[in-house]
């Protein structure tokens, strides 16, 4: 299994990692399954209540540890969602937000570059 260099473009700056093609196409099925949820909660029609969707909790252990977090009931469309993001080992530690749209770009980018 061997790894390639990630990066996802934060709100402001970016993060470098290692990551491997296996553990792009389950963070890319992750976040599938999330916009799926951000679907359901955006085409809801006025005064309709709508099942609260589950949040997206993707995790990857590798050379650092990846977390992206990601709460659907919270955002009016996929366009609008932001994620945060824990890069971490053991010297140092990034919490911050991206937006949706800009993670599915670098992470199809990154699968599609590692084939």
């Amino acid at each position: 299994m061997s790894s390639a260099q990630l990066r996802l473009n934060l709100i402001e700056g970016s993060v470098t990692f290692s990551f491997t093609a296996e553990a792009a196409q389950e963070f890319k099925a992750s976040i599938a399954t999330l916009m799926t949820s951000l679907k359901a909660v955006a085409n809801k029609t006025p005064g309709e209540k709508v099942q609260p969707q589950p949040s997206m909790e993707y995790q990857y252990t590798g050379d650092v540890f990846l977390e992206c977090f990601c709460n659907p009931n919270i955002w009016p469309s996929p366009f609008a969602a932001k994620v945060l993001i824990t890069v971490r080992d053991d010297r140092i530690r990034l919490t911050t937000e991206a937006e949706l749209t800009r993670t599915i770009e670098d992470l199809n980018e990154f699968i599609e570059a590692n084939k």
